[in-house]
């Protein structure tokens, strides 16, 4: 099984090819107001174009006015969108792209409560932290058969240390920002390799 990498948080389009260039299958583009790595859309439209066809495009909000995504979505071309916040089912059903949704830690009820959304396990304290936690606690879902993607603190130096804590079944995906960052909210293209290097050896040991 392949364990899809997504890398959050791309702020600048020579950024997303050095992703693509990584091995990265998914790039993420943030759209949260007060965020570091918050784009414009015009930026964002850069980003998307420059990876276009080559790898998926994931728009990030939270708790953002449905008009504010459906003006997003209409002028970045992306693949799927990811919603941070608390929207709830009937909102992430509202949306015609696929959709990640994420969660904090591994709450089975919270994970039950999207049947239809992909799912993203983040620090219980919240997301965009870049703090780790115990990843093994997404163990059980992982087990049932859940796609989820599992984020949180991952770093090259941590992340098969988090997929083995997982006992031997691999997740969906990774998701990684701050821990593939070399500063300002620039992505470091060694530390991209090294974490999809460290996801593949995973896989191979798993």
């Amino acid at each position: 099984m392949k364990v899809r990498v997504k890398i959050c948080g791309i702020t600048h389009p020579d950024d997303a090819a050095a992703a693509v260039a990584a091995g990265a299958d998914m790039v993420g583009l943030n759209f949260v107001p007060g965020s570091k790595r918050c784009l414009r859309p015009e930026d964002a439209v850069s980003i998307a174009e420059r990876v276009a066809g080559q790898v998926e495009r994931v728009a990030v909000f939270s708790n953002a006015p449905w008009v504010a995504i459906e003006r997003v979505v209409q002028r970045v071309e992306v693949e799927r969108v990811q919603l941070h916040g608390e929207e709830t089912e009937e909102e992430v059903e509202m949306l015609d792209h696929p959709v990640i949704k994420a969660l904090r830690g591994a709450d089975p009820a919270a994970a039950h409560a999207f049947p239809g959304a992909l799912l993203l396990l983040d620090h219980p304290a919240g997301g965009g932290r870049g703090e780790p936690w115990d990843w093994s606690a997404a163990a059980p879902l992982v087990d049932e058969g859940i796609d989820l993607i599992l984020a949180g603190g991952l770093t090259p130096g941590n992340v098969e240390q988090a997929l083995e804590s997982l006992g031997g079944v691999l997740p969906w995906g990774v998701d990684v920002a701050s821990g593939v960052e070399s500063g300002g909210g620039r992505k470091d293209p060694a530390r991209m390799r090294a974490f999809v290097e460290a996801v593949r050896r995973a896989e191979s040991s798993g």
